[in-house]
């Protein structure tokens, strides 16, 4: 299922628009999605819901979702048991910008991330990430505990 982002905003040219904040809201609340991924159509000037993954999908189809060799955002819902044996959930904004990306995809990334997290209020934590090994589940276990 692909979600326009349409209105504008007046850092990057790209907002976020109904659907796609319904999207991110249907993850925040377990409804519907395990992640979505997020992708910038430069040429329509619209960010674009690539992917999302089912409840049930593993953290192993979360980062198999991501571009090989271009920048994405992505939001993935982590859920993980406290020490104090608590179920608990938390929500990762992700800026993943490989090293192979072209430099104009990660300018355009990096100057419109604000912008859109702003619009898409109730991330936990953020990860920037270049390679796997910075967006590997270990990361966010450390991160969200």
């Amino acid at each position: 299922m692909t979600f326009r982002f349409r209105g504008v905003n007046a850092s990057s040219g790209m907002g976020v628009a109904d659907h796609g904040k319904n999207a991110f809201l249907e993850l925040k609340r377990k409804q519907v999605h395990r992640y979505v991924i997020i992708k910038i159509d430069e040429n329509k000037k619209e960010v674009v819901v690539e992917k999302t993954g089912n409840p049930t999908e593993i953290f192993d189809d979360f980062t198999a979702s991501l571009a090989e060799n271009d920048c994405r955002y992505a939001v993935y819902d982590f859920d993980f048991v406290t020490s104090e044996n608590f179920q608990k959930s938390k929500i990762f904004f992700v800026h993943w910008s490989p090293t192979t990306s072209c430099i104009r995809a990660k300018i355009v990334y990096t100057t419109s991330k604000d912008a859109f997290k702003r619009e898409l209020d109730g991330f936990h934590y953020e990860i920037q990430a270049t390679d796997p090994t910075e967006v590997d589940l270990e990361v966010l276990k450390d991160r969200a505990h």
